[in-house]
């Protein structure tokens, strides 16, 4: 995650719990610390928590940070081996092993007969 993504983000944040405070309370934080809502600094932070907002809706469409389900369901092949892992459970059939930790055993089973 770049850093400007990161500020978005935590901008966000600020800018989420503003609204819960302002929803449940009818108190601004922003407003009272930074001197009303048509103060300079007050309209600085309000503008920059909605261009992170507006950042932050590149997550949505980010390809890179695939969810949890796309992740696990995606064909992982061992770079070292070539070979897919097999994560069966006792109720599946058993791995042939012998393919897998010997790759010319076809060749001799084809001798053979």
């Amino acid at each position: 995650m770049s850093t400007l993504r990161k500020i978005a983000l935590a901008l966000v944040i600020i800018g989420a719990i503003n609204w819960g405070l302002i929803g449940l309370f009818r108190f601004d934080l922003v407003s009272a610390i930074f001197g009303g809502q048509t103060a300079g600094l007050s309209r600085l932070i309000y503008t920059l928590v909605g261009l992170s907002g507006l950042i932050c809706l590149s997550y949505f469409f980010d390809r890179e940070e695939a969810d949890e389900s796309e992740r696990y369901t995606s064909p992982v092949i061992d770079e070292e081996t070539g070979v897919r892992p097999n994560y069966g459970t006792e109720f599946a059939e058993d791995p042939d092993l012998d393919l897998n930790f010997n790759p010319s055993k076809n060749l001799y089973d084809n001798e053979e007969e």
